[in-house]
């Protein structure tokens, strides 16, 4: 841990002398990453605002305020996540950025979550989303079908992307709000694995090799409260041992189940 903030410290000063592009020139201060260094979820926007370029801090202005009634929301303290930017200088007139901006300023971005590793990357809005989509080799829809990846999480290796509205959209467009608050909690989902998960025939299947992992990382320690399996468990109805998470049945895995009762008898 000692060893981690001294190297996010030393990455923080290389960001506030950062003179790689036209923004350093503009800028009042670079804003650097803050929260918890051993966050299970990071927090990715994509500039300061005319308050954090002030202050140099995350989330100060009118979306910080946004954001922190979203998070209340959602059950989530700051302190349990970390939060940076993809453009670590404010940009001019809210503009949006450039492509050589975004190309000497993701490097920060990615040495902060190679420091902070963590497990759930929150993309805010479009170029944040579109960012970590070209990071991750995740196809990105046309620009006019942006939004319907918001809400919904993705499988990139050893990491779970899911994108959301930028607060700020919620200056502008109030009558989301419910939208939002309702896809923010997914935060708090994704903070813990499914309670059900250490009784689930999908642990067992997986951990025999004859579930793809990605049933797991998405439903049991992901989205699980999108799980058909889960919600049916919370109702208390009967499903099928080999009941996929999204509801469809899984021929292979009831011959494994029948195969499988049958040598027990």
């Amino acid at each position: 841990m000692v060893e981690k903030s001294m190297k996010i410290d030393e990455l923080n000063k290389r960001i506030k002398e950062c003179n790689k592009c036209r923004l350093s020139e503009t800028r009042t201060n670079a804003v650097c990453g803050e929260g918890n260094l051993n966050a299970r979820i990071m927090l990715i926007a994509q500039a300061p605002g005319k308050e954090e370029d002030r202050e140099g801090r995350m989330f100060i202005g009118p979306s910080g305020k946004v954001l922190d009634e979203l998070l209340n929301e959602a059950g989530v303290e700051r302190q349990e996540i970390y939060m940076t930017n993809l453009i670590k200088c404010m940009l001019p007139k809210y503009r949006k950025p450039k492509e050589d901006e975004i190309k000497a300023c993701s490097y920060y971005l990615d040495e902060e979550i190679k420091l902070i590793n963590p497990k759930v990357l929150v993309p805010l809005g479009y170029y944040a989303t579109r960012y970590i989509f070209q990071k991750y080799g995740i196809s990105l829809p046309p620009k006019a079908e942006f939004s319907s990846v918001f809400g919904k999480l993705f499988l990139a290796g050893d990491k779970k992307i899911l994108p959301l509205p930028h607060p700020a959209s919620l200056l502008y467009n109030p009558e989301f709000k419910q939208e939002l608050i309702k896809i923010y909690r997914k935060l708090r989902v994704l903070l813990k694995d499914c309670k059900w998960y250490h009784v689930c025939p999908m642990k067992r299947f997986y951990e025999e090799g004859k579930l793809d992992r990605k049933w797991i990382e998405l439903y049991c320690k992901g989205d699980w409260e999108s799980c058909v399996r889960y919600q049916m468990e919370e109702r208390g109805e009967e499903h099928p041992d080999w009941m996929l998470p999204d509801g469809t049945l899984d021929e292979r895995l009831q011959k494994e189940t029948k195969r499988s009762q049958y040598q027990d008898i």
